[in-house]
């Protein structure tokens, strides 16, 4: 590797660290190092053994999952920030053997927990009470102190029931019952998030970990820079392509802005952009790498699994929303880039799109194989399984991208190190769905969500919002969606919404709050690139990604966009008028067309770009009129200031 590219990436590890907790792990080398890396190992090799051999009873394969994650994560992540990144404190040694016997005991006293159906002995309530309290533990250390805030105050609510607001109260829960519930059923910590890590997501993430190793990343970035790099503001729509391509297998909007951002945020400060909008591309480009299909983030196996609907039915919804979402940023990019007369990159220095496939577009066979295994009725387990195997097959196909024995046996290591952070936040997630559904906390929260609002949709949606927001500022999008899932989304579905649209729609706002200020760690991971000013990167992001803040309302009162009940003549009239829309919201962002925009019309803009998002005649009439009339006011005053030029 050269030094330039070696010295990227040790940066890119330094940022990554600093605003993702979960990839603040501890470098373990030597027989140590062996011993954890055969640990998880181990852990891959049973969720294979399983996937292909078939699934162990819920509780088993839950169990053994927790087993193997609780065991590594108290190996890799250390207690306390100022403890050695290279080796194991006796501390964490002797939580990594607890955390990993206890849920055992599941295992080995299975049959005998079954026979008891629901009564505990003191040994079990001991068991489950630390089971618990392991969870919290390696929660705080992988995912952050927020989301264990969150459960902790849902675990106190459980106990203080009997004493609340009568909206809030209820009869209590005895610690014994609640241990039972949270700890040896399957409507706790062993509930469907840990059931969907434990199968789709585990083969889902080492599915990516075998595409990371092909080089696969590289790839998509010489196919946006072939495709526009030479266009006015070129590397920014490189960005925006490259973010959205590589964001859809990565599932963590910190890690694809470190990954892409250290290639394409140089490129943009080169050509001319502003540290903050170069910066802001990049954060609004790769988090809306999680609702691009056909891989969206974890949250969106959990959403399956909850709406009771295959996965492709989530990926079908998901289409039109993310193709407005891109549109909208790459849109927004343009338009800079033509208000500050941005150039593109010589089309001499690109690569060229042809040369780019014919040498590694085999790498793309994966993808293209695993979309098609879903749209025929396969099952996700069954279509990342082979996206693996073909994955290996396909990188086989050229010396440049094949990878050696000692990458396939790494990529079964960095699987099982993958899952952890998405295991933990769904045993955790589990504790909170596990009191909402002992003490019936969800249809009391959603009856005051509606009461508040006075039974009207637009205020029901706003709240639903701004706490999906507020909760993503610390909560990985797992843990987001779970829990405004669970809350929120039900006065939503009350109100007569679609499920499927009142989930995406806390989906939706759950990602977003990775750009949205005060706390939004996909543009600070930015802005330690860039250089930039993070709030300021943030706002930016904001901007850019307008569109992810007005197509959820959108959907929800027109689920067309969402391919819900609707012909395909009539999905394709919505999808070209909101596209259009887009760019009428892009005017409006940055205030610019063919020159700049006033302050009146960029409101008039802002309007006709929501009127063509709405589906419907009169609605899109209406924005035609109003797109097209700024067009005319725009030509006319290019006119005349040629006119004066001349």
């Amino acid at each position: 590797m050269p030094v330039e590219e070696e010295q990227q990436q040790l940066d890119a590890d330094k940022l990554l660290k600093e605003f993702d907790s979960e990839a603040d792990k501890r470098i373990l080398t030597g027989f140590v190092g062996k011993i954890v890396s055969a640990i998880a190992i181990c852990f891959t090799l049973f969720q294979l053994y399983t996937a292909f051999y078939g699934v162990l009873d819920a509780q088993l394969q839950r169990a053994i999952h927790l087993s193997f994650g609780m065991g590594l994560i108290f190996l890799l992540y250390p207690s306390r920030h100022s403890w050695s990144r290279t080796s194991i404190h006796p501390f964490d040694l002797l939580l990594a053997i607890i955390g990993a016997a206890v849920p055992m005991y599941v295992v080995v006293t299975y049959h005998q927990l079954v026979l008891r159906a629901g009564t505990v002995t003191d040994l079990d309530f001991a068991i489950g009470a630390l089971g618990v309290l392991m969870v919290i533990e390696g929660c705080r250390r992988v995912v952050g102190k927020p989301m264990v805030i969150v459960a902790v105050l849902f675990i106190a609510y459980a106990f203080a029931g009997p004493y609340l607001p009568d909206i809030l109260a209820h009869r209590g829960v005895s610690p014994s019952d609640l241990v039972a519930h949270l700890y040896f059923t399957t409507e706790g910590i062993f509930g469907i998030p840990l059931g969907v890590s434990s199968t789709f997501i585990f083969l889902f993430i080492l599915f990516g970990a075998y595409l990371e190793s092909t080089g696969l990343g590289r790839f998509f970035i010489d196919i946006a820079n072939s495709i526009a790099g030479w266009a006015s503001g070129g590397p920014a729509k490189v960005t925006v392509l490259a973010s959205g391509m590589m964001g859809t297998i990565s599932g963590s909007s910190v890690a694809n802005v470190v990954g892409v951002g250290s290639f394409t945020i140089p490129m943009m400060k080169k050509l001319g952009y502003d540290k903050e909008f170069a910066g802001g591309v990049e954060a609004a480009g790769s988090t809306g790498g999680q609702i691009m299909p056909p891989i969206m983030g974890a949250a969106a196996f959990l959403m399956a699994e909850f709406i009771g609907v295959p996965y492709l039915e989530v990926v079908k919804a998901g289409v039109i929303p993310a193709i407005l979402y891109y549109t909208g940023v790459w849109i927004a990019v343009h338009l800079e880039a033509k208000r500050k007369g941005l150039k593109g990159i010589p089309r001499h220095e690109l690569p060229k799109l042809k040369e780019v496939f014919f040498n590694r577009g085999h790498l793309a066979l994966p993808l293209i194989a695993i979309l098609y295994l879903l749209v025929d009725g396969q099952t996700p387990t069954k279509a990342a399984l082979w996206g693996i195997v073909i994955a290996i097959i396909s990188s086989a196909l050229r010396k440049s991208t094949r990878m050696k024995p000692g990458q396939l046996i790494e990529g079964l290591e960095k699987g099982a190190k993958g899952i952890l952070g998405v295991l933990v936040a769904c045993a955790t997630a589990g504790i909170i769905i596990g009191v909402v559904t002992k003490t019936g906390v969800g249809l009391k929260l959603a009856g005051g969500l509606i009461d508040l609002a006075g039974g009207m949709l637009l205020p029901v949606m706003f709240f639903t919002m701004i706490t999906s927001l507020i909760l993503g500022m610390g909560v990985p999008t797992t843990a987001n969606y779970v829990i405004t899932s669970t809350i929120a989304a039900p006065a939503l579905i009350q109100l007569g919404i679609p499920i499927i649209a009142a989930h995406m729609f806390v989906f939706y706002f759950g990602i977003i709050a990775d750009i949205t200020p005060p706390v939004a760690l996909a543009a600070y991971a930015a802005s330690g690139i860039s250089g930039g000013n993070p709030m300021k990167t943030g706002i930016t992001a904001s901007k850019l990604a307008i569109a992810a803040f007005i197509v959820p309302y959108m959907f929800v009162y027109a689920p067309v966009l969402l391919m819900v009940k609707a012909t395909p003549l009539e999905v394709f009239i919505a999808a070209v008028s909101a596209v259009t829309g887009m760019f009428g919201l892009g005017v409006a962002m940055i205030g610019h067309w063919y020159t700049k925009v006033s302050p009146v019309i960029r409101i008039i803009s802002f309007i006709g770009g929501l009127m063509l998002i709405e589906p419907g005649l009169v609605t899109d009439m209406i924005g035609i009129v109003i797109l097209v009339g700024i067009y005319f006011i725009q030509r006319n005053k290019v006119t005349g200031q040629n006119k004066i030029a001349v």
